[in-house]
């Protein structure tokens, strides 16, 4: 099975341990206590997992890019592949990396609610058909009623299932979940139970050759909820905006050769893929369903865009509902999540996750 798409084994490993930082709701007196401004520094970590749309970090370092714009504005920048999702996201929460690639419902269900001060430095692509509800002999979403569903339980897949039967006007409560794990969820689809799955690539694309395999519903459907981008820690940018301009300049370089159908671009893909341990035709594939925000205008966008906090509004409620946001929380509201033009979800005096533009709008003025 190809590694890429780790980032999704982390609710996974969270219903097998319970023991992620904050994923399985620490008391109020876990929580980190609220940091106080962190010095100026300009040496920084920044974490990243394998996963197609996160392969760009990757190459940048490899290539020389990360250095090229650390050495324009002053930083030293170490980019360190963690082999673990859940263990980049704990070391993140817990100060030991400044910056980290995860979900928008990761970064809400992990380091925002164990108190870290979260910016989402720029949002770099969705999952546009990356993830997918598969039916066993069944024509339509509306035959998944009262059927069994094996999936990751508390990961995307789960809430690529409940967005699935809300639009067909079905609950979670007309279905049973089972949880699969997704180095397994290729062979459940053969056992005689087995009567529908949510997985995503590339074990999505194995299932839908299997016989009687019909996909009623994919992450296309809901464009921009699934996102994927680079957190940092807010103190850490407040006190030295350098960090922020070098990330996002290092970013688009990259991201513009990621796209490019050119030489250059297919070697930078080429590398890519070897880097994830992949080949050139398989890593290509996976970017056709992975929706980049190669242009820093399109990020601004979707950054700057009411859509942004109605995804998220979403997110944050499905999380809450599944206690995603700790033992502790009372409310969908507890966690504060700002946005551009004053927008903010939940408790304002509580905010730990924000989306800030102010890089991306740079970027997209060609003032880095």
């Amino acid at each position: 099975m190809s590694v890429l798409f780790t980032r999704k084994r982390f609710m996974a490993a969270m219903v097998a341990s319970c023991l992620a930082l904050a994923s399985c709701g620490p008391k109020p007196a876990e929580k980190a206590p609220a940091a106080p401004a962190a010095a100026a520094k300009t040496s920084y970590k920044i974490g990243w997992t394998i996963y197609a749309g996160w392969m760009p970090w990757a190459y940048a370092q490899q290539s020389g890019i990360v250095k090229k714009w650390a050495d324009k504005y002053g930083v030293d920048i170490q980019l360190v592949q963690i082999n673990d999702y859940v263990e980049s996201l704990n070391q993140f929460s817990a100060g030991k990396l400044d910056g980290v690639t995860a979900t928008n419902m990761d970064a809400l269900t992990v380091p925002a609610a164990a108190g870290k001060d979260t910016t989402v430095l720029m949002i770099g692509d969705y999952s546009n058909g990356n993830d997918g509800v598969i039916l066993k002999n069944g024509a339509t979403l509306a035959d998944i009623k009262g059927r069994p569903v094996n999936l990751v339980e508390l990961s995307v897949s789960h809430y690529l299932l409940a967005r699935a039967l809300e639009t067909a006007g079905l609950k979670m409560a007309d279905v049973k979940t089972v949880n699969t794990s997704d180095a397994d969820i290729v062979a459940a689809y053969n056992a005689a139970d087995t009567k529908a799955l949510v997985t995503w690539n590339p074990q999505l694309s194995e299932v839908k050759k299997a016989p009687g395999a019909t996909e009623v519903f994919d992450s296309s459907k809901i464009p921009g909820e699934i996102l994927d981008g680079l957190m940092v820690s807010t103190d850490a940018l407040k006190a030295n905006p350098n960090l922020g301009k070098a990330l996002t300049g290092i970013w688009y370089e990259t991201l513009a050769l990621t796209v490019a159908q050119t030489p250059e671009g297919k070697a930078a893909r080429e590398a890519m893929a070897k880097l994830s341990g992949s080949d050139l035709a398989s890593f290509e594939s996976q970017l056709k369903t992975t929706y980049l925000y190669a242009d820093p205008k399109a990020a601004l966008a979707a950054t700057v865009s009411p859509g942004l906090v109605t995804a998220n509004d979403r997110v944050r409620k499905f999380s809450f509902s599944m206690g995603l946001f700790g033992q502790s929380a009372k409310s969908v509201d507890d966690i504060g999540i700002s946005f551009p033009g004053g927008k903010t979800l939940g408790d304002p005096a509580n905010v730990k996750l924000r989306f800030d533009p102010t890089y991306v709008q740079q970027a997209a003025d060609g003032k880095l």
